[in-house]
């Protein structure tokens, strides 16, 4: 039997996804670029061609590969395929807004967890996610200080390295992410216990996150970072 919400020490937190809406902030950009060059592009289709060209050979760190993958999927889109369009997409990380209701969500559940970013993400964007979120963590990875990116197992052995520097293990930790594939799936591996935001829960398909061999089914499961606070509310009373 899995743990309970007020059992935990710490929370972790996938970011991109999870906390932060990359796939609206994707699609902004390439709607901007779209209306200059006088055409439209479908929301969906977009994020369809970013997983697979995100997810290729020759992929670099996040967001920084954004140029390449833009190169890669602007002819299929019908947007002009210039090196600075995808500068400007990458750029475009460091104002993607978190989804709403974060922010809140995080200032609540910090009052009783120690709260850990762990993102795919290099460092010099996830301060800005950072900022947009409130600076609510604890601590922080990213790409940058693991050199590595989930699912690897060793992104996450980092991180209970450190757990274990403050006296705590893996146990205490409840993992968080919308992932499947990056996130849920290992971390179910590693012996933690898991907690799945399914953001796109009113939306078909994986969106812009590329789909896992194979689901896993959660420790614990919402629809938002409202519902997990309000869980955790409800259960500290």
């Amino acid at each position: 039997m899995s743990k309970q919400l007020p059992e935990f020490k710490y929370m972790t937190f996938d970011v991109v996804g999870t906390l932060i809406d990359f796939e609206a902030g994707l699609k902004d950009c390439l709607a901007g670029i779209a209306a200059e060059a006088g055409t439209t592009v479908d929301g969906e289709e977009a994020l369809a061609l970013y997983r697979q060209a995100r997810y290729s050979d020759g992929a670099d760190r996040f967001p920084d590969d954004l140029v390449r993958v833009y190169l890669a999927i602007a002819p299929t889109l019908g947007l002009p395929a210039e090196r600075s369009y995808g500068e400007r997409l990458r750029d475009s990380a460091g104002s993607w807004k978190a989804f709403p209701d974060s922010a809140e969500a995080l200032a609540r559940l910090a009052h009783d967890y120690r709260l850990i970013a762990m993102t795919n993400a290099r460092r010099w964007a996830f301060d800005h996610f950072a900022a947009e979120l409130g600076n609510p963590f604890h601590a922080a990875f990213t790409v940058d200080d693991t050199g590595t990116e989930k699912p690897d197992p060793a992104f996450f052995e980092q991180v209970f390295d450190f757990v274990a520097s403050e006296g705590g293990s893996r146990q205490d930790i409840l993992h968080v992410a919308q992932s499947q594939y990056h996130d849920i799936g290992i971390s179910r591996q590693l012996g933690m216990t898991n907690c799945w935001i399914e953001r796109r829960h009113a939306q078909n398909g994986y969106g812009g996150t590329i789909e896992p061999a194979e689901f896993t089914t959660p420790d614990h499961h919402f629809t938002s970072m409202a519902d997990l606070a309000e869980a955790v509310a409800t259960a500290r009373k």
